[in-house]
């Protein structure tokens, strides 16, 4: 089969195109037919070295953990009704013509959601519908989105307007801003403003402009230049690092200002919520509610060129790879 390797940890140019034998199935799993591969920036941060006392990957292997596509084969165990079905799935190295997963982490995709809105979908979606979970917001809170315009970003503005909060969406330049907006943000701000502090505080309005929940998928400097804006009482999440870091908040002042603090632990499900956040932003999509936006599907061939599109954050939403 085809698949795309990481061959030394460096640059884009290190992942190539490689054929690989094809994937067998063990007792209770299946082998699905990849139609698309979702690509997150943390991937290729791995694939530069980076992060490697979270992620302990060692060249050469196959990056990549969510596809969508149709269960080709199955193993002993495995009710004969899974072949065929158009499903979504976590796997072990997704950049790849075929990927084998345990029928327990498949998630059957509706009818009327395309596989590529589902494999959009299968961490971001995950992703987002557990951060709003997690900081219980609701329509009484402003919220405030950094890196409004990437995969997820768009999926939380979106999922904080469906719960009726006060959204504010913190990109870069007029095309991303006009997306966030689009998609239902109540105020934008472009971060490239000097003042782009002050102008989401602004934004966010209230008796004391600040918002409720600050969700940070940036991280480094622009993190930690949003987490005064968090008010007193308040939720931060730092569950990115995009920028190469997290942010750097001082847990002392968000404990003497009753912020309650989040991160990349706290978006580490388990498997009953991973099926149970994937099927919520499935119906979301199949309803209409929820439409990931999709910046550029590159062949799997090309998969260096969707690590770089995403390394230098030219694109409006996700990467996708297709096979």
């Amino acid at each position: 089969m085809r698949a795309a390797q990481v061959k030394a940890f460096g640059g884009p140019e290190v992942l190539a195109p490689v054929d690989l034998p094809d994937p067998s199935p063990a007792a209770g799993e299946v082998v699905i037919d990849v139609a698309y591969a979702d690509t997150i920036h943390v991937e290729a941060q791995i694939r530069a070295g980076w992060g490697r006392e979270f992620f302990p990957v060692t060249p050469p292997y196959v990056p990549g953990g969510g596809v969508s596509g149709v269960v080709a084969a199955l193993g002993t165990d495995v009710p004969d009704e899974w072949l065929g079905r158009r499903v979504v799935s976590f796997v072990q190295g997704s950049y790849a013509a075929r990927a084998v997963a345990p029928v327990s982490a498949l998630t059957v995709v509706p009818d009327s959601v395309d596989l590529l809105l589902a494999a959009a979908l299968v961490h971001d979606g995950v992703t987002a519908s557990g951060l709003l979970e997690r900081t219980a917001v609701s329509a009484v809170d402003r919220v405030l989105v950094l890196g409004a315009s990437g995969g997820m970003g768009t999926l939380l503005i979106q999922l904080a307007r469906a719960r009726e909060a006060r959204v504010v969406g913190v990109a870069r330049g007029a095309a991303k801003l006009d997306l966030v907006r689009e998609l239902g943000a109540d105020a934008v701000v472009d971060v490239t403003r000097p003042d782009w502090v002050a102008a989401a505080r602004e934004a966010l309005g209230g008796p004391e402009p600040a918002a409720d929940v600050v969700l940070d998928g940036v991280g480094g400097p622009l993190g930690a230049a949003a987490f005064p804006l968090t008010a007193d009482g308040g939720r931060f999440s730092a569950h990115g690092a995009p920028t190469g870091a997290f942010s750097p908040v001082d847990p002392a002042e968000a404990a003497r200002r009753g912020i309650t603090l989040f991160g990349i632990a706290d978006v580490q499900f388990s498997p009953a919520d991973l099926r149970r956040f994937t099927a919520a932003a499935l119906e979301a999509a199949a309803a209409g509610r929820l439409h990931p936006v999709v910046g550029e599907v590159f062949p799997l061939d090309r998969a260096a060129e969707a690590h770089a599109a995403i390394e230098d954050r030219r694109l409006v939403g996700k990467a996708l790879l297709k096979m």
